[in-house]
């Protein structure tokens, strides 16, 4: 007997639809279920179409979709429809599909079958069923449908939402799927040839063992969905067992009943797996398959998305961190606090930096520093980037003992270099640049060299804001100080030095136009916004929590609730990032110990010997009071030696520097005479009838500690002498 008759015996149809073509073939048996004539024919998919509800063509749609997906039988109900849209009968159709790789086609990346493939299937009439109840062995009825969107609109959205791996977890253990929900969840990722259990949810615990057992080719589920890029459903136990021996042991004690695993597929590639576990048998119908498998791909997506955004702020973060340095804890005198706030949005990284630099040529007590506050034009990665590198050479010309104008020329210069070629990747090729800022960038910046002990500070500026001063009656005001143009524009720029002295109780204040300038004020209305909040900071210890408060105080008038009353004219500017940097003396002279200093400061040049006399008066003057003559006079005489040796043995001037510290009965004197000379003194064994060479011998002999720093644009030589009282 022909197995044609066979079917048709039995009411049952055959068809063939082939994707490539878009035609189905169809038998008489078939024709006649669909409202054709009962004769073989082949018609388009249109005419298929317009004979099935509307509602039904869609589930079959995303049935056999996922029966392509999943290399699994597609089982859907179907009602034939006439012209009018009236039901004539309810059939159920089976059907395989069958890759074109077969005859012709291949597979996906993810391991799955191509869009090009065949569905060759049967149809059979099926009793309709009674108004308001489900057809068994389905879930298709329009409450369900209804259901499963709206979960499925619910899920989306909360995943979509999720900002990190740990929120996207924790949505998922909280769905409550349509009539199946699970009541145990798992993510398995992939390191290596390992699996990672990246989050279990549910009464379920991994052991030690069963993590040491997830490699990628175990006998595992999750391992052969990750290898395949196919699902697994195991429905029951026993098939638990009978399929993965070896790893069976360490499931059963979870106590599930049902399982099913999921690819997390992003693009063709497998991100790992999802497993949903049931404590009730579940058949894992097409339906159900379809929701799960829905899950699973948004799952994906959300997972993808936050491992993107946490590395990106793991990076940003970690180059944020490394480019901030760690201010000194302890100064002698003095505190310091510091703040930075990059932008609302994007990378938390951008051009603006502060530096606080240890410098050489003082007294361990002295603890001489330079603090920098700068930036770089723009607010992306190559800000970032730039910022670094400049931070690095000033940083390193400071060490050398550059004064605070040549470290800025210098700067500018290896700024203006650094901008002149493009960077070429490994393939010889430039890098193009796509953003707006594509061309050389321009830095500014605020250079202090600071005195811890006399308070002096030597100011050069870059294009950058002035420094603020608070005095300590309260009062605050902005110090004018001389600048050059920012760093990076002209390759040879000048930058003059200021120096001021900040006085016992004064405050100064280093910021970036971001402080001034957020919240749409330009530098004028931003700083009528600042003053009040400085000013009307009275706390009289300014000590380091003073001076954090303070800190705070500012950076909350610019993001915090004040802000939102203190707009400024220009709506239009946009946010911008706020370095800032608050220093501070101690309020009383008696502080840490430490009195005002005495100072002396003065030039000698070639041209004009005589001065040395006038250099010997002031130092004398300087320590009128100590009670020992014999230090008065070796000071003298070690100063005469000192800028004599520069005039004789030097083309430049002798700029001396004296200051003397601490309390009486315990004073040091420190001297200082620096020249631009690059040869460094050494020291002679002069005979008794040579008139030179004895410098650095009497130095030796007389000064408590002495010695020669190299400078910038030259070296300096210096003596310490401790006050002592005379034997009597």
């Amino acid at each position: 007997m022909r197995t044609e008759d066979v079917l048709s015996a039995i009411a049952t149809g055959t068809w063939r639809w082939d994707t490539t073509s878009h035609t189905v073939s169809l038998d008489a048996e078939a024709a006649r279920m669909l409202g054709f004539d009962a004769r073989a024919r082949v018609v388009g998919v249109p005419e298929i179409r317009s004979r099935v509800h509307p509602v039904d063509w869609n589930e079959m749609d995303g049935i056999i979709g996922l029966a392509v997906a999943e290399d699994s039988l597609a089982e859907v109900r179907l009602r034939i429809v006439d012209e009018t849209g009236r039901v004539l009968r309810t059939v159920r159709s089976r059907s395989k599909p069958y890759v074109h790789g077969e005859a012709g086609g291949s597979r996906d990346a993810a391991g799955g079958l191509g869009r090009m493939y065949a569905l060759v299937g049967g149809l059979q009439e099926v009793a309709e069923s009674e108004p308001g109840t489900a057809v068994s062995g389905t879930h298709i009825t329009g409450d369900w449908r209804r259901s499963r969107e709206a979960f499925l609109l619910d899920a989306g959205r909360a995943l979509a939402e999720a900002h990190s791996t740990e929120d996207v977890l924790r949505v998922a253990a909280s769905l409550s799927m349509p009539g199946f929900s699970p009541d145990g969840l798992a993510v398995f990722g992939v390191t290596g040839e390992r699996i990672k259990l990246i989050g279990i949810y549910g009464p379920m615990q991994a052991s030690e063992e069963f993590d040491r057992r997830l490699t990628l080719d175990a006998n595992y589920a999750a391992s052969e969905v990750i290898r395949t890029g196919r699902a697994v459903y195991i429905p029951s136990p026993e098939e638990y067992e009978r399929r993965y021996p070896e790893m069976w042991p360490y499931v059963r004690p979870m106590g599930r009943t049902s399982w099913a695993y999921l690819p997390l597929v992003v693009a063709g590639r497998t991100l790992g797996a999802w497993m949903a576990a049931f404590n009730q048998r579940v058949a894992f119908s097409p339906d159900e398959r379809s929701v799960l498998t829905t899950v699973a791909r948004m799952l994906a997506q959300a997972l993808a998305r936050t491992e993107i955004a946490e590395t990106e702020r793991a990076l940003s973060q970690g180059l944020q961190r490394s480019m901030m340095p760690r201010l000194a804890p302890d100064l002698p005198g003095m505190s310091v606090a510091a703040r930075y706030v990059p932008t609302g949005g994007g990378l938390v990284v951008g051009g603006d930096w502060y530096d606080m630099i240890p410098l050489p040529g003082g007294s361990a007590a002295e603890g001489r520093f330079a603090l920098v506050i700068g930036d770089v034009q723009g607010h992306d990665v190559r800000a970032a980037s730039l910022m670094g590198q400049l931070r690095i050479a000033l940083r390193a010309y400071a060490s050398e003992g550059h004064r605070p104008d040549a470290v800025l020329a210098r700067a500018s210069r290896f700024f203006s270099g650094l901008q002149q070629h493009p960077i070429v990747g490994s393939d010889g090729l430039p890098y193009e640049e796509e953003d707006e800022e594509a061309g050389p960038r321009f830095a500014t910046c605020l250079y202090l060299e600071v005195d811890p002990v006399t308070g002096t500070i030597d100011i050069a500026r870059a294009g950058h804001p002035d420094p603020v001063i608070r005095m300590a009656d309260g009062t605050a005001i902005i110090r004018k100080t001389e600048g050059g143009l920012p760093l990076g524009i002209e390759t040879d720029s000048d930058y003059p030095t200021t120096r001021l002295v900040l006085g016992h109780g004064e405050v100064i204040m280093l910021c970036t136009d971001g402080l001034i300038e957020t919240g749409g004020h330009d530098m004028f209305t931003g700083w009528d916004r600042l003053r009040p909040i400085i000013e009307q900071h009275t706390d009289s210890a300014l000590d380091k929590e003073s001076l954090e408060k303070l800190a705070d105080g500012l950076i909350e008038s610019v993001h915090g609730p004040i802000s939102h009353y203190t707009t400024g004219p220009l709506a239009e500017r946009r946010e911008d990032d706020i370095a800032l940097v608050l220093l501070s003396r101690d309020p009383s002279s008696a502080s840490g110990g430490l009195l005002a200093p005495r100072r002396a400061a003065l030039t000698i040049a070639q041209a004009d010997p005589e001065r040395i006399a006038d250099a010997r008066h002031q130092l004398r003057a300087l320590m009128h009071d100590w009670p020992d003559e014999e230090q008065v006079d070796s000071a003298v005489l070690m100063v005469s030696e000192m800028v004599t040796n520069v005039l004789v043995h030097t083309d430049g001037d002798a700029l001396v520097s004296a200051q003397t510290a601490g309390e009486s009965g315990g004073r040091t004197l420190r001297v200082e005479v620096a020249d631009t000379s690059d040869e460094l003194p050494h020291r002679r064994r002069p005979g008794e009838m040579a008139s030179s060479g004895r410098g650095l011998v009497l130095m030796e002999v007389l000064a408590d500690e002495w010695g020669v720093d190299p400078r910038g644009d030259g070296k300096m030589i210096w003596f310490e002498l401790r006050e002592q009282t005379p034997a009597m």
